[in-house]
């Protein structure tokens, strides 16, 4: 593997401050973010190669080591203990005195030898899933909509195609974990018919795999309520407010569906709590083309502030019911 330079990478002198590495780091990091260049993958190496740098950079201990070790840093104390131990750290078998290039690929030869055969590339393997939470409007539940999510993936480690080693080594680039997250957009649709609880599955949209397929996407369904629609099951239930007199000699109402306002005909002597059913005014059937129906409860609202003339009629209406 190529050698890394992490001050090339940051672009500082190797004598930088640590305000000049965090100032070059922040510069860049905003340039390259993948939430500022989505779908853009070189961006993306660039950000995670900025991202490693500035880790051991912004740290003094690990800061000293790099500058010793460069990019064999992590392995310092492993290499000042063997140099403090080995037979040949000052003169070789000669007599000359060894230089630490020398030293360093006698000390590899001898780490590697003694490490044993290198850690076999992992089996494939799929990966795995990821659920999302997702809050809808019930007109959304009703017509489908779209979102756009920002999600958290984690991939296998390109550098050490996942093994979390190299070279019997770990992984300087994912500490060994195998894997690296990083954030990616996606625009996701979500289906008419949904209710809370309910899990839509995105295929192939979770965690990559390593040698294996794509985990899944799952978003978890809520459903906010509705200012004036309930919803049971896939039916729907409104109230609607009705005149005395249009429940007494019949008429037209204005009630609310999730498609606008829809008239709705009472008929003569329409009594208080009377339900009407409009079938498939409901919400869609998930997986299927039909709907559910609506609902409408009648909620006959008395006059108020009579007139003089008004409570002469109801008078008459009182006497003419009464005799």
């Amino acid at each position: 593997m190529a050698k890394k330079d992490y001050y090339d990478i940051l672009n500082v002198r190797r004598n930088a401050s640590e305000q000049e590495i965090k100032q070059a780091y922040r510069r860049l990091a905003r340039k390259h973010h993948p939430d500022v260049n989505p779908d853009d993958k070189s961006a993306e190496a660039k950000f995670k190669k900025i991202n490693e740098a500035y880790e051991v950079l912004s740290d003094k201990k690990n800061r000293k080591k790099y500058d010793r070790f460069g990019d064999q840093w992590q392995h310092a104390d492993q290499f000042t203990r063997a140099q403090s131990q080995s037979p040949f750290r000052n003169f070789d078998q000669g007599g000359r005195t060894t230089s630490w290039g020398e030293f360093k690929e006698g000390l590899f030869d001898e780490l590697f030898r003694s490490a044993g055969p290198a850690t076999p590339r992992p089996p494939p393997r799929r990966g795995r899933d990821i659920e999302s939470p997702v809050e809808v409007t019930l007109e959304e539940a009703y017509h489908g909509a779209n979102r756009t999510l920002s999600l958290q993936v984690e991939e296998p480690c390109a550098a050490c195609q996942g093994s979390g080693w190299i070279q019997s080594m770990p992984c300087a680039t994912c500490q060994g974990t195998r894997t690296v997250a990083h954030r990616k957009r996606l625009e996701v649709k979500i289906p008419a018919g949904v209710r809370t609880g309910s899990r839509v599955r995105i295929a192939g949209k979770g965690h990559p795999g390593y040698g294996g397929a794509s985990g899944n996407l799952y978003l978890v369904i809520s459903v906010k309520p509705h200012r004036s629609l309930e919803r049971r099951g896939d039916n729907l239930y409104v109230e609607v407010p009705v005149p005395l007199t249009v429940a007494m000699i019949g008429g037209e109402v204005q009630m609310p569906t999730l498609k606008g306002k829809l008239a709705l005909k009472i008929p003569p002597e329409t009594q208080n709590g009377r339900s009407f059913r409009l079938a498939g005014q409901g919400i869609p059937r998930l997986g299927s083309s039909t709907r559910g129906d609506l609902l409408a409860r009648v909620n006959i609202v008395l006059p108020t502030k009579l007139s003089l003339k008004e409570k002469e009629l109801f008078q008459q209406l009182k006497e003419l019911r009464s005799s």
